[in-house]
């Protein structure tokens, strides 16, 4: 008996001891990547704290961009306040922000330029209008190198209340919590897109502030609570060049349900 209650005792030692300490790490402008972020440190029970600019970004809206904007083409960044938490007492680290002209927010870019997050696994998680997940991850991978840059988390602002139940699979495909969720199927063969398929396109697309192309193909898979399309599109750029993107669509299977699209993925 007491054996058992020894190997018992050492399995929860172990147990404890491998557990990985997690922070929650944010930069936040209009309470959008917070809501992320709380919901985050809510279902991984782990730390959080907020990013805060020395400045503050406090103008309207076009002040923000046009502040952001003379940082980013300058290259000098904002000072910001320090930060109590010690990243190194940490292994994994999830960094949050709003994009910014295509990347992570400027505080994001003081915050890897002050700390290497050498030996860390870093999780990059975002809010967008549109899209910009795949090129912030990459501008981190670029920042620290001595860093492990996982595969992230984005969500449009239009889509927010999607988080908490997106974040439950995200978290646990990825092995960051435990559950059981039905795996996803994967996406079809791209094909030409039908009458149909275009008007699923426009009454996802057409409410955007900026066109969003041409859909050309189309791929779908159909889900336990949905049917996605993952849909090719042609535009014309600011600078008049044609570009390609990836418009990822979604149509619940609750009555009424319009189609909404989750996010652009710019080539």
């Amino acid at each position: 008996m007491k054996k058992l209650v020894l190997l018992a005792m050492m399995a929860s030692f172990l147990t404890s001891c491998t557990k990985q300490k997690v922070l929650v790490l944010y930069y936040s402008q209009t309470g959008t990547t917070q809501a992320v972020a709380e919901e985050l440190q809510k279902q991984l029970d782990a730390d959080i704290e907020r990013i805060e600019a020395a400045t503050p970004y406090d103008g309207d809206f076009q002040a923000t961009i046009e502040r952001g904007r003379e940082e980013m083409e300058s290259g000098v960044m904002p000072e910001l306040k320090p930060i109590q938490a010690n990243l190194a007492d940490y292994d994994v680290i999830f960094i949050g922000y709003p994009i910014w002209f295509g990347t992570y927010a400027m505080p994001i870019a003081t915050l890897v330029k002050e700390n290497d997050f050498v030996g860390k696994t870093v999780v990059p998680f975002c809010t967008f209008g549109s899209g910009g997940l795949s090129t912030s991850a990459q501008a981190l991978k670029d920042a620290l190198p001595k860093a492990d840059i996982k595969k992230g988390y984005g969500v449009r602002q239009a889509r927010i209340e999607a988080a908490p139940k997106e974040l439950n699979r995200f978290l646990i495909e990825n092995g960051y919590k435990q559950g059981d969720i039905a795996p996803l199927p994967e996406y079809s063969e791209q094909v030409p897109v039908t009458e149909e398929d275009s008007l699923i396109f426009d009454a996802a697309c057409s409410g955007y502030q900026f066109p969003l192309g041409t859909p050309i193909t189309v791929g779908k898979r159909e889900t336990e609570e949905s049917m996605d399309y993952k849909f090719t599109a042609k535009s014309i750029g600011f600078d008049g060049k044609e570009s390609t993107s990836t418009i990822y669509i979604t149509v619940s299977d609750g009555e009424g349900a319009k189609p909404e699209f989750t996010e652009v993925v710019r080539e």
